[in-house]
């Protein structure tokens, strides 16, 4: 990952929005995820604990097209075998808000105002 460079900020996001996609869990996703975060942003001169917050604030963009999230919605709703259906409506917002959030932290790695709010 180390690779990506200037945009791993970006990257780091995703991956956090594709493990909570996978796992369904923003813990399971940090867990699994938290180290290569953090190595890769020593590696790279940034923040540790910017790029780790990073990837739980991707993950909870990854939330809403989880297959455990869509299940218990459309039972909630009883749209019972429409679990496609939502997943296509959601999937487009979900990858959307990813990327606002990507650019956001994008932003407070590398941009001076935005800096300050990186802890």
């Amino acid at each position: 990952m180390a690779n990506t460079g200037w945009i791993y900020p970006f990257f780091g996001t995703l991956i956090g929005w594709l493990g909570v996609a996978l796992t369904g869990s923003d813990t399971s996703s940090n867990v699994l995820f938290g180290g290569l975060q953090k190595v890769t942003a020593e590696q790279l001169g940034l923040n540790p604990v910017l790029m780790a917050s990073a990837n739980s604030s991707g993950g909870v963009m990854g939330k809403m097209i989880d297959a455990q999230s869509i299940v218990v919605a459309s039972t909630a709703t009883k749209w019972y075998g429409h679990e496609g259906s939502i997943l296509r409506f959601v999937f487009f917002h979900s990858v959307a808000l990813a990327t606002l959030v990507g650019l956001l932290v994008m932003g407070q790695a590398y941009v001076w105002p935005l800096t300050l709010l990186a802890p």
